[in-house]
């Protein structure tokens, strides 16, 4: 199939571009605007490859996204362009809403428009497939799991975009008859991760000697999904999910977020221990909470594995390994990131 991938030089985009050209026949078209968390370096392993092409594109601009989709002629699009960086979201929820709600709604009504003129059987097989996030779900208590019927409940800035977008998907399906599928994830970690988010932030500064800032009492809860794990979930999604259905992916690996730390800081102890014998434990320290931080997340993803056939192949400890592997032997992606931005300042304190 001819597969176009929106955000395919982000973290989970680029993921599954490289996993696509690896291990299908699919040909791939990564459409990308290439933000400052979106860089060509995440899929140069498969550039070469004669059924992979790029297109610099910003999803909000109608005209650039008709045309991709009418010269590429898709028989799916997988739409995970996005900003997601909470702590950003709430600096600057505008562009949040730019791209999430009017990005997504752009790249529906091109869709729709696309799909409308394919012939019967092509337009019987085509899939418009929005990936999304579980914190449209909202926060936890102790116990309980989100599921495909748990009702939205977005908290910050972001999730609400999410949520925006999830329901312009949905409404499509319903009011137009899109084939659309709508996958909802927790938390992903693994190579290439742009070095603002929990994890690749934690290695990044352990191995600058930098202190390592855990948000308020480090007690939130989040489920880990590995993103390997991830883009098999969304390749075996597009190609055997229902239209009209949601599936939840998640890792099976519920960790407080002081756990995660040191997770990443017993595996650096192993694998780069400190010049000076000391434990990168002793660089963790606490700093104010983010805003509205929600306390815990956790998927049920039983239906995408009684449905589908789909479950995770790392464990945590396992995915964390590989994780800091990769940071280790790959300091020339994240350095020149590092180097020439502001991925490790902290943000979301303006509320």
């Amino acid at each position: 199939m001819r597969i176009l991938v929106t955000g395919g030089a982000g973290f989970i985009g680029s993921a599954l571009v490289r996993h696509l050209v690896q291990n299908t026949d699919h040909e791939v078209l990564n459409l990308d605007k290439l933000t400052y968390a979106g860089t060509l370096t995440s899929v140069s392993s498969v550039a070469s490859s004669p059924r992979y092409r790029f297109k610099q594109a910003d999803i909000c601009d109608e005209r650039a996204v008709c045309a991709a989709i009418e010269q590429f002629q898709p028989d799916v699009i997988t739409h995970l362009a996005a900003e997601s960086h909470v702590d950003r979201s709430i600096d600057g929820p505008g562009a949040f809403i730019q791209t999430n709600v009017v990005g997504t709604y752009t790249m529906l009504a091109a869709a729709l428009e696309y799909w409308r003129k394919l012939p019967k059987d092509r337009a019987q097989r085509f899939r418009f497939h929005h990936i999304s996030t579980d914190e449209v779900f909202g926060s936890l208590g102790e116990t309980g799991y989100f599921t495909e019927t748990t009702p939205y409940d977005p908290r910050s800035p972001y999730s609400a975009s999410k949520a925006g977008s999830d329901h312009l998907v949905s409404a499509w399906g319903h009011t137009f008859g899109l084939p659309v599928l709508i996958t909802n994830c927790s938390n992903n970690y693994g190579p290439y991760h742009f070095p603002e988010k929990l994890i690749p932030l934690m290695i990044v500064k352990a191995l600058a000697g930098e202190r390592l800032p855990v948000y308020g009492n480090g007690q939130n809860i989040r489920d880990w999904l590995y993103v390997e794990d991830h883009v098999r979930a969304l390749q075996c999604v597009f190609e055997k999910g229902v239209p009209g259905q949601t599936y939840n992916v998640g890792g099976n690996s519920e960790r407080r977020n002081i756990d995660v730390v040191q997770g990443v800081c017993e595996t650096l102890d192993r694998l780069q221990p400190r010049e000076d014998g000391r434990s990168y434990f002793d660089q963790i320290s606490y700093v104010a909470d983010r805003p509205g931080h929600d306390q815990r997340y956790a998927i049920d993803a039983s239906k995408l594995g009684s449905d589908l056939g789909w479950e995770p192949i790392e464990s945590f400890e396992s995915g964390i390994e590989k994780t800091v592997g990769w940071y280790l032997a790959n300091r020339e992606w994240w350095q020149s990131l590092v180097e020439r931005g502001d991925a490790k300042t902290r943000r979301g304190l303006s509320a």
